[in-house]
């Protein structure tokens, strides 16, 4: 077991360039009137990574067999793993994040990548976004036909563009040109998917407990220099209407990073995410209504979107390590790296309550 580096801000400056370089980045304790207790309360402190594997109806206990529960709870740690190699070797929060939705994308589990959901004319379109808490830097793809990762494109359009969305064929050229991996349509099936897509299209069978209801993947970051990151991927909804575009790759709505207030990851009902500006109102509510992050992330996801019409969730941490994951759907897969390397999953019902 590693040890814990010392919780003090000139510990934390000391980590930057001291013998024990080589941990993962400490958050300074949080500010006085975040310990204070004001309406709710984070669901965990002392976080450096965070992923989501998509909100819905989540895992049954007494449903689910011990070989379903672990391959959850292994493609959520072996996310967190990679980013945590990442922020080991001094890497960045967008390395990060990067990193941990990669390992998700190619994960057939998670509607995102290989694994990713079926359009209504049987086809694969996928969107995904990143964004950088230091300085807004976003990027960000949309109907994608032809990324192996689509998370690795959206950085692309950040860093190599001067836009910050770039949508169907001209974002998978984009990608193609600047040597990402191409794949082809059937990289993406899985049986499970299709049969998704089958029961869809006749919904007297349609299954109302998938546990992926809304199978989007996401992460946010924290890193030793003490900057946010958040990145969301997505395969969107099982039957959707072709050219359909959801919060996803949406700056602001599906995902969102500032420094002085969250990283924020989306999961849900898009068009709900999109109208209510989920995860720019929840920075918002920070930065402007001075509101604590598990009182901006509850006053949107619990309150405001529901009343909107739409369910769902986000992952959230600030530069204090405060993290958390509320959620209106019945449960939500997700999971987060402490600052000292322990992993916490969550995957069933009971691990997960809503509305909280």
């Amino acid at each position: 077991m590693r040890g814990r580096t010392i919780v003090s801000l000139t510990a934390a400056a000391l980590l930057l360039v001291g013998p024990q370089s080589s941990a993962l980045p400490e958050p300074p304790a949080p500010e006085p009137a975040a310990e204070q207790g004001r309406g709710p309360a984070p669901d965990a402190r002392n976080v450096v990574l965070a992923v989501h594997g998509g909100a819905g109806g989540g895992l049954v206990r007494e449903n689910t067999t011990p070989e379903v529960e672990r391959a959850y709870r292994d493609g959520l740690t072996a996310a967190l793993r990679a980013g945590e190699k990442v922020l080991r070797d001094k890497g960045n929060s967008v390395d990060a994040v990067e990193a941990a939705v990669k390992v998700l994308e190619d994960d057939p589990l998670f509607n995102a990548g290989k694994g990713a959901v079926f359009t209504e004319d049987a086809g694969h379109e996928l969107d995904a976004s990143i964004m950088r808490g230091r300085d807004l830097a976003a990027g960000a793809v949309a109907g994608v036909r032809n990324v192996r990762n689509p998370i690795s494109a959206a950085r692309l359009v950040m860093e190599k563009s001067k836009h910050v969305l770039l949508a169907g064929e001209g974002a998978d050229d984009f990608a193609a040109r600047n040597g990402l991996p191409t794949v082809t349509q059937d990289h993406y099936w899985t049986q499970a998917r299709w049969d998704q897509l089958m029961k869809a299209k006749n919904p007297a069978t349609r299954d109302l407990a998938d546990p992926q209801a809304h199978g989007t993947v996401g992460a946010v970051a924290l890193d030793r220099a003490r900057d946010l990151a958040a990145a969301t991927s997505t395969g969107g909804l099982t039957n959707k209407m072709t050219g359909r575009i959801g919060d996803s790759p949406v700056i602001g709505a599906g995902t969102y990073a500032r420094n002085d207030t969250a990283a924020v990851s989306a999961t849900g009902a898009g068009e709900v995410f999109i109208r209510g500006a989920a995860a720019g109102t929840i920075s918002n509510l920070v930065e402007f209504g001075r509101r604590s992050l598990a009182e901006a992330t509850f006053e949107v996801v619990v309150r405001r979107l529901p009343a909107l019409g739409g369910a769902g969730g986000v992952i959230a941490l600030n530069r204090a390590g405060e993290f958390d994951a509320p959620h209106s759907t019945p449960g939500m897969l997700h999971g987060y790296l402490t600052a000292d390397g322990r992993v916490v999953t969550k995957v069933f019902l009971d691990e997960t309550p809503a509305n909280r």
